[in-house]
């Protein structure tokens, strides 16, 4: 203990001494510089000299963009280095660049040899190599530009001014540092400053919303401060070829095109393809409206290469009468002949994209954008079990968390839903459907799944019998509006009174509504003449009354009328009630005689009744028809089937099916062409001695037993298919008998389990019973068929000649 004790002391007086010779050290400078006489210029011009001979080495930083990463070494040679050709190119490229930066000093840098991914430049025009896919949907630029679009992801520049900057060095930590002083605040004080802060906050956050919304009014009129200075790349589709009538711009991240003449776009500093690099020479101070896009003119565009390949000037007619002299152009063809330089074939690969890719569309099949206040999100299709292949939802707020609305397009849906808009801030739901719905439905608006709720169906008028277009109900209304019907509806419209029963669950088919109103509208029939051509009819059930009005002549300002006083047909006691005049109320623009008659009245009263009931039954159908399009949509979007072509061999089972019962086929084919090339006289002649001349009588003896033993195995094959076919008829017998017996205490899974069983065991007792009766057919002439192979064997031809 005591040399611990001793050791502990001799550290501590070490750091004492140490600790005091520093504090001389941090002295002795100061006293110096006092002591010190000022420079001279001498000395401050030999300070400077000595100084500017240092050199400082800088390292090369990395680039700040990411990288993808990936083996380089299994990448082609031509992504790793460069051909001679391509070092020509590129030393002509950095001529025509310093050429350029020395005539244009006020233009930014060209773009015209970036790095690739082996770090190694590489012209811009030898990036390009043109392909012919065997997709038709690329062979048009919409749908070409849409499927680049949907495999390419918007990654903003950390410079949006340049499209490759370095990073910024950065100042290196210091090797010593001054230890922070000791923390001698106050908790007290910590914790009223917490809650202060806390009030702060809150009163930042309403004033942030109240900026927020400040901003939304302003945001129109907010000045960008670069704009006109940002980088970006598009694609210019010149006209003239493929039937192109104009020159338009196409913005490879949207897919969507644009004219040249369009605001969005400021100008252009080059243009390159895979075979030439221009330079627009032309001032873009009002944008692209005033650019001449002919690659042609060297005054406008100002190419790289002077080649035989290069675009031709668009020479006016005036023009062309100056250069007629032969000599003139030979002579200028022979000058450009020595400084003609091709572009050099590209380096890059030729794009393969297969059938899964091409389907796939975005990076593993999702891709999702974010924009300010929405966020679009898109799926391969196939990919999501409900077939959702798109959706695009706005927001309320700049931090995307209060959802306006949504909406989903579907592909692939066996109930042709098509797109689900969805807003949140009214709770209303809007499917749109494409033709082929098992109820013609084509839009279907609602709040809620409920009957008797407000919706509004839209349906396809040409794939329904009755010509319905539209139905819109409420709680206490429905509406219908009709198109080409042969009775000339056009509108009808149901107002429904309060159920007399209460039940706990009310419906059109166990409890229904009563109709206290129906108004039926009529289309002009052309056949009858306008006084007797309904126009409308209203039936009031309540006050058992029917008001009618009649189509007005072309000539006329009014129209008819007819207000007819219903009343039972007999009195309580029994007496039949006799038509009165009171109990139809006219208005006739030309009074005609036979209507005034007590009998045309009481026919049409009575005729009108008969409506009546049609009209109120037809109504009550269409209330059993909206209650079986709601069941029919829960069962929808509950199982959301999806259609699969029959070409499709990947996913269609059934297809699948018969692709594996064709390869047993082709198998079992296979199989018995085999079997004949095999010695049929082998097993036979084995049973003789060995080195003996076959006799007559052994030949006859050896063709009997072959003959014997395939007619047996004939019968013995018949017998298995006829065992296999009557095994699987008594299993399907006792399945059925199952089902029968538990028919009433069966799950919708074992209902769907002796359906699918049912369905195969029918598919193989058909292929059974087909095989049975090809056998059966083909049996007798395949004995046939080896009785004459027989008598033609070389071993045995010689001793059944006689029997021929």
């Amino acid at each position: 203990m005591e040399v611990l004790k001793e050791k502990v002391e001799e550290e501590e007086e070490a750091e004492r001494e140490e600790a005091a010779e520093r504090g001389e050290k941090m002295m002795r400078p100061v006293e110096m510089r006092r002591e010190e006489p000022p420079m001279t210029q001498e000395m401050l011009r030999d300070l400077e000299k000595k100084l500017s001979e240092i050199e400082i080495v800088i390292p090369e930083q990395p680039s700040i963009i990411a990288k993808d990463t990936f083996d380089i070494s299994k990448l082609p040679l031509s992504y790793q280095s460069n051909t001679l050709r391509e070092e020509h190119l590129l030393q002509v490229a950095d001529n025509f660049a310093r050429q350029y930066s020395h005539l244009c000093p006020d233009r930014v840098p060209l773009f015209l040899h970036p790095l690739n991914e082996c770090e190694v430049p590489k012209f811009v025009s030898t990036t390009i190599r043109p392909t012919l896919m065997p997709y038709p949907e690329l062979y048009n630029w919409d749908s070409c530009a849409q499927f680049v679009s949907d495999f390419l992801s918007m990654v903003p520049l950390p410079d949006p001014l340049q499209p490759v900057i370095q990073e910024e060095e950065k100042v290196p930590p210091k090797k010593y540092a001054i230890k922070p002083p000791r923390d001698l605040s106050s908790r007290f004080e910590q914790e009223q400053e917490m809650k202060k802060q806390q009030e702060i906050k809150v009163e930042e956050e309403k004033r942030r919303k109240e900026e927020e919304q400040r901003l939304l009014e302003v945001e129109k009129a907010k000045i960008d401060p670069l704009h006109g200075l940002r980088v970006h790349a598009w694609v210019l589709v010149l006209s003239g070829k493929r039937e192109v009538p104009e020159s338009f711009f196409i913005d490879p991240f949207t897919g969507r095109s644009y004219s040249t003449r369009d605001d969005h776009f400021l100008g252009i500093e080059s243009l390159w393809n895979h075979k030439n690099y221009w330079v627009n020479m032309q001032d873009c101070w009002n944008g692209c409206k005033d650019l001449v896009f002919d690659l042609g003119d060297p005054v406008r565009w100002e190419y790289l290469l002077l080649g035989t390949d290069k675009a031709h000037l668009s020479v006016a007619e005036d023009e062309e009468d100056g250069m007629n002299d032969d000599e003139d152009v030979e002579n200028l063809g022979k000058e450009d002949e020595d400084k003609s330089f091709d572009m050099p074939s590209s380096w890059v690969e030729k794009i393969e994209i297969s059938p899964e890719v091409f389907e796939t569309r975005c990076p593993n099949g999702k891709k999702v954008i974010q924009y300010k206040r929405a966020k679009l999100e898109k799926w391969a299709p196939y990919l999501n079990s409900n077939g959702l292949v798109c959706r695009l939802t706005t927001y309320e707020d700049l931090e995307c968390t209060k959802t306006l609305e949504i909406k989903e397009w579907y592909q692939n849906r066996e109930d042709m839903l098509e797109l689900k808009h969805i807003n949140k801030s009214t709770g209303l739901n809007i499917d749109y459907f494409k033709p082929g719905h098992p109820q013609a439905l084509r839009v279907h608006s609602y709040k809620s799944m409920q009957p008797e709720m407000d919706r509004v169906m839209e349906f396809y008028e040409t794939a329904r019998v009755d010509g319905l277009i539209k139905r819109e109900e409420t709680p206490k209304t429905m509406t219908e509006y009709y198109q080409g019907r042969t009775d000339f509806l056009s509108y009808r419209h149901v107002d429904f009174g309060d159920r007399v029963k209460k039940l706990a669950l009310n419906s059109a088919e166990s409890n229904p509504r009563p109709m206290v109103k129906i108004t039926e509208r009529f289309s002009r029939n052309p056949e009858k003449p306008a006084d007797e051509d309904v126009a409308e009819r209203v039936f009031l059930t309540p006050e058992e009354r029917i008001q009618v009005r009649y189509h007005c002549w072309d000539d006329r300002i009014t129209a008819s009328k007819r207000e007819f006083l219903r009343r039972a047909e007999v009195d309580s006691k029994g007496n039949k009630i006799i038509m009165t005049p009171d109990m139809c109320i006219s208005f006739e623009v030309e009074p005609m005689e036979h209507t005034k008659k007590l009998l045309y009245q009481y026919e049409a009263m009575m005729k009108l009744k008969n409506e009546e009931k049609l009209s109120r039954h037809q109504a009550w159908e269409s209330e059993l028809e909206v209650l079986e399009i709601l069941k029919l949509r829960e069962e929808e979007e509950e199982v959301h089937a999806l259609t699969i072509s029959i070409y499709d061999t990947k996913r269609n089972e059934k297809s699948k099916e018969y692709r594996e019962a064709m390869e047993r086929v082709m198998h079992e084919e296979h199989l018995r062409q085999v079997e004949a090339q095999l010695d049929y006289l082998a097993p036979f002649l084995a049973q003789l001695p060995p080195g003996e001349k076959l006799t007559r009588w052994q030949a006859m003896r050896v063709k009997d037993e072959c003959l014997s033993d395939f007619k047996q195995r004939l019968i013995d094959k018949a017998n298995l298919i006829q065992a296999r076919f009557e095994k699987e008829t008594q299993e399907l017998q006792k399945q059925q008998q199952w089902y029968q017996e538990n028919q009433v205490t069966l799950t919708a899974e074992d209902e769907d389990w002796y359906l699918s069983y049912c369905s195969q065991a029918m598919f193989r007792i058909r292929i059974l019973e087909q095989r049975l009766n090809r056998h059966k057919e083909l049996a007798p002439l395949k004995y046939l068929a080896l009785e004459e192979k027989l008598h033609k064997d070389p071993r045995l031809v010689e001793f059944l000649k006689v029997f021929v």
